[in-house]
């Protein structure tokens, strides 16, 4: 069944949109919002062009543009096929399991490694501990529908809450940390990008030196007492950060 009939598919011709962007950011928003859900297939592309009117190339135009993002692929002998919403997570002080779950995108993670630690300078200034001092180390790898998204490394100051490594894997570490009682305040968090090296790429699918988004933060609490330190690695076609700008009076 083609659902994209089930859409309320329309373009504007009097708009100075192109054509083929206007149609695609109808079917990204439909992917988005669950509408057009991992698996579903579109429908035909003469059937569509047809539909709103439209050239084929056009269409071809407009889908190719969700292909270029990693929301739609093209499978041989199958047909268009939606494969997943990339997760637009604002910059707020929320876990990225908490921001999967809402965005109904079925979490799952894999803990790698949780285990105790000679603290590096680097993570030693970030928790306001003494160099070579014991922490916690957990490396994580989170999915969302069966496919890596982020590889996540974190520290924490040792004996802050059980981490059991089947709790780990059922849920997310804020949610771990506010059962036990820690009230999550602030945050300071570094965004960036580099290439994949051989081990990350491996990890989380891609080629080797592929795009990564990267991001580092520190969580303090109401105390203003670092609980936790992390560095972590996204993939770009799956996952983006999401700001409000607002101009300084």
């Amino acid at each position: 069944m083609d659902l994209t009939v089930q859409l309320e598919l329309s373009v504007d011709r009097g708009s100075p949109v192109p054509l083929y962007f206007q149609l695609s950011q109808q079917l990204e928003s439909a992917i988005e919002h669950g509408v057009l859900t991992p698996g579903t297939l579109l429908g035909n592309e003469i059937e569509l062009a047809a539909r709103l009117g439209l050239s084929r190339p056009t269409v071809r135009q407009a889908i190719q543009a969700l292909v270029d993002k990693g929301l739609l692929v093209r499978r041989r002998g199958v047909g268009t096929q939606v494969v997943h919403s990339q997760v637009k997570r604002p910059l707020e002080l929320s876990s990225l399991y908490d921001d999967l779950e809402a965005a109904g995108q079925r979490p799952a993670t894999k803990v790698l490694i949780n285990t105790v630690v000679a603290a590096s300078a680097e993570v030693a200034a970030a928790l306001g501990a003494a160099e070579g001092s014991e922490v916690h180390r957990i490396e994580r790898l989170r999915l969302t529908h069966g496919e890596p998204m982020a590889y996540l490394c974190n520290y924490l100051p040792p004996g802050l809450l059980d981490l059991d490594t089947d709790r780990l894997e059922a849920t997310g570490l804020y949610r771990l940390m506010r059962a036990a009682g820690i009230t999550l305040h602030s945050a300071r968090q570094t965004i960036g990008a580099r290439a994949a090296t051989a081990d990350e790429a491996e990890r989380l699918g891609e080629q080797t030196g592929a795009p990564l988004l990267t991001m580092q933060r520190v969580t303090f609490d109401d105390t203003g007492r670092a609980v936790e330190f992390g560095t972590h690695t996204y993939r770009p076609s799956r996952y983006s950060f999401e700001f409000q700008l607002l101009v300084r009076s």
